[in-house]
């Protein structure tokens, strides 16, 4: 599923108008509609009931005069309160205020802080007549917003949002809950909270990062009458990652009976040091899992023991020099043990250590299989961020937002405020002039971005994955996919997917408290339903 940014969707909505001769009152037409058709199906039937419907300035303001207008046929009495007077309202929405005063509709004009607080008067006397409140529909703003909502049209907001007695009342947003950045979920100041969003032609990003489900609630896609060749030719590169998404990205994984263990790719894994033990685990074992073929792990030779008696389907392999943890004494023979591995990890719970630093670096450069970096290697390579050379190889960062920010030399505040345009800045940073370049930025709404300029917004995950060596099975599923011929666009959304899927299982049976190990356990389940997915 596309989904466009705000300057996106108004090129989308203007094609439609100007390319294809679709009057804009048309689509302002569908658009109310189907709101009105998505809240008969959620809401039931609003015959015999009252409605109060905020109406803003723009075509936000102008759908929501059609939402009130079909109620108005299906026996709902429709109550507008407009913040702004009628008469500055323009275009398609001033040629329905003027279908809306014919019908004799009433309405309220609420243009000052003042006037604000005369709402609780106003729905005591709604109320009195004994019929109940259906809804209360959100046409203040919408996806066009760019500046913090002030003054009284703040205030409405936040008395919708507080008021004790509409706290059982259903909030309709109209395209995006106004106070909502569309492009990144960040709030504008303030917002109103909705149960449902009844969004027009696409979904947009804000509804699915940061603030954006919390405050969307329940969405619903309407079809406004968009031609669908006018989303084919504009080349939206913003995916929404869902079941059906990933399904179609991972199909090759089908395996045919004449298969064997040569078939699937030979992975080699550099990570883990004394006490990090675990790290590489975890990633050898989501390698495993996913499908890869053979694992071979390349140990400090204190730990290949340990390794031995954990990964008992792995090849491990001490290293000659490395005794607790990786160093560039060992590049030679690394660099021997690491040719026909079809993929490679690195960093996982290697240290920071100057000469572990001094091979992730000459790795890095040098390797020309597809690397998926993690953890410690992110740290080593943030240091070197301007002067890191040009990648050998396909590249996959996998940061969580502390790492993006050393990664980036920014903080953690403006990396989750704008999530999308974070993990593209850092891809166009390490990627150099390479277009093979993955850096997914973690976290709610996990972003894969590519420096072919394809991004992807993932759907699964949940709160009970915030623990300890989570990041490790992602590493080990990403490389299991790109072991078994996966692009590697393909095998890092497919692999974000998957983990995230593999959590929301555990989540869904049990909330939070479960770990990296049961999660991993849930792989097989997950691809399996992929690769039987029909629509």
């Amino acid at each position: 599923m596309k989904l466009p940014s705000a300057k996106e969707m108004q090129g989308l909505d203007q094609s439609a108008i100007n390319d294809f001769h679709i009057p804009g009152i048309v689509l302002m037409e569908n658009a109310g509609l189907g709101t009105v058709r998505m809240m008969k199906n959620e809401l039931g039937s609003a015959a015999k009931s009252f409605a109060l419907i905020f109406i803003g300035p723009g075509n936000n303001g102008g759908d929501g005069l059609v939402i009130g207008r079909h109620l108005h046929q299906y026996g709902c009495k429709p109550i507008f309160f407009f913040l702004l007077a009628p008469d500055k309202l323009k275009g398609d929405a001033a040629t329905n205020m003027k279908i809306i005063r014919k019908l004799r509709l009433p309405f309220h004009v609420i243009d000052t802080e003042a006037r604000v607080q005369t709402f609780p008067a106003l729905y005591k006397q709604f109320i009195s007549h004994g019929i109940p409140c259906y809804a209360i529909i959100d046409a203040l703003f919408g996806t066009g917003l760019t500046r913090k909502i002030t003054g009284h049209f703040a205030d409405t907001i936040n008395f919708i949002n507080s008021f004790e007695a509409f706290r059982s009342i259903p909030v309709v947003a109209v395209d995006i809950p106004s106070g909502m950045d569309s492009d990144n979920g960040k709030i504008l100041g303030t917002c109103l909270k909705a149960d449902y969003t009844a969004t027009y032609g696409c979904a947009k990003p804000g509804h699915v990062l940061l603030y954006g489900p919390e405050y969307s609630g329940k969405t619903e896609v309407i079809d406004i009458g968009i031609p669908p060749v006018v989303l084919d030719r504009a080349k939206i590169t913003t995916e929404l990652l869902d079941r059906k998404a990933v399904a179609q990205l991972t199909s090759p994984l089908h395996r045919v009976d004449t298969v064997h263990k040569g078939s699937h790719g030979h992975l080699g894994v550099l990570a883990g040091s004394i006490g990090m033990t675990g790290a590489a685990t975890l990633a050898v074992r989501g390698a495993l899992r996913t499908g890869s073929g053979l694992v071979t792990l390349l140990t400090p030779s204190e730990l290949n023991s340990t390794y031995e008696s954990l990964l008992v389907e792995a090849l491990t392999i001490p290293l000659p020099s490395s005794t607790s943890y990786l160093t560039i004494d060992d590049l030679n023979f690394i660099e021997e043990k690491l040719i026909g591995k079809k993929a490679v990890i690195l960093g996982p719970g290697i240290g920071t250590d100057q000469s572990t630093a001094n091979l992730v670096y000459h790795l890095y450069e040098n390797v020309k299989q597809p690397m998926i970096l993690d953890a410690d290697a992110l740290t080593i390579l943030a240091k070197k961020r301007d002067s890191l050379p040009e990648p050998a190889g396909p590249r996959i960062f996998t940061p969580h937002p502390g790492e993006m920010a050393r990664l980036t030399g920014t903080d953690i505040e403006d990396i989750q405020n704008n999530r999308v345009q974070a993990a593209k800045t850092a891809c166009s940073l390490y990627s150099g002039e390479r277009r093979d370049c993955i850096m997914i930025l973690k976290g709610a709404g996990t972003i894969i971005t590519s420096s072919a300029g394809l991004t992807y917004i993932n759907t699964s995950g949940n709160p009970g994955m915030a623990t300890g060596g989570m990041g490790d099975v992602l590493t080990g599923i990403i490389a299991g996919l790109l072991c078994q011929g996966l692009g590697i666009e393909e095998a890092a959304a497919a692999g974000v997917y998957i983990h995230g899927r593999a959590g929301d299982i555990l989540y869904d049976k049990h909330g939070f408290g479960y770990t990296a190990t049961e999660l991993e356990q849930n792989i097989p389940d997950v691809i399996y339903d992929l690769l039987h997915y029909t629509e």
